[in-house]
């Protein structure tokens, strides 16, 4: 399965990567934007995407709705230190398949990259 990062902050993408790797996801972009996101997204039509909410250009719910409008069976992991119940929802709401607060670490995101992949199975 095509995994796709987007992050503004290296250090979170270089983690989400290392983590994971154990999945063996074919990593197919990353991007630190939301419009650079929505570009290579158009690209590479992934099939699983972490995604941040506060970035530069075009903030995470933007791209969501841009995702959700290309490709609707993209399960989107929204991970982000926006993490009230109401940014939540709202994700949650436009199509995302789960919600991670930040800070975060592998056996969070394992277990919810473990559940996406298990229900597609």
């Amino acid at each position: 399965m095509k995994l796709m990062i987007v992050d503004d902050s290296n250090i979170i993408r270089k983690a989400i990567e290392k983590y994971s790797h154990k999945f063996n996801l074919d990593l197919v972009a990353t991007a630190g934007d939301g419009a650079t996101a929505v570009e290579l997204f158009k690209i590479h039509l992934p099939d699983i995407m972490t995604l941040d909410i506060t970035m530069p250009e075009m903030d995470g719910l933007a791209v969501l709705d841009a995702v959700m409008a290309i490709k609707p069976s993209t399960k989107v992991i929204v991970i982000s230190a926006q993490s009230d119940k109401s940014t939540a929802l709202s994700a949650l709401e436009k199509g995302a398949a789960d919600f991670i607060g930040k800070p975060f670490g592998e056996e969070k995101l394992s277990a919810v990259l473990a559940r996406i992949l298990g229900s597609d199975a």
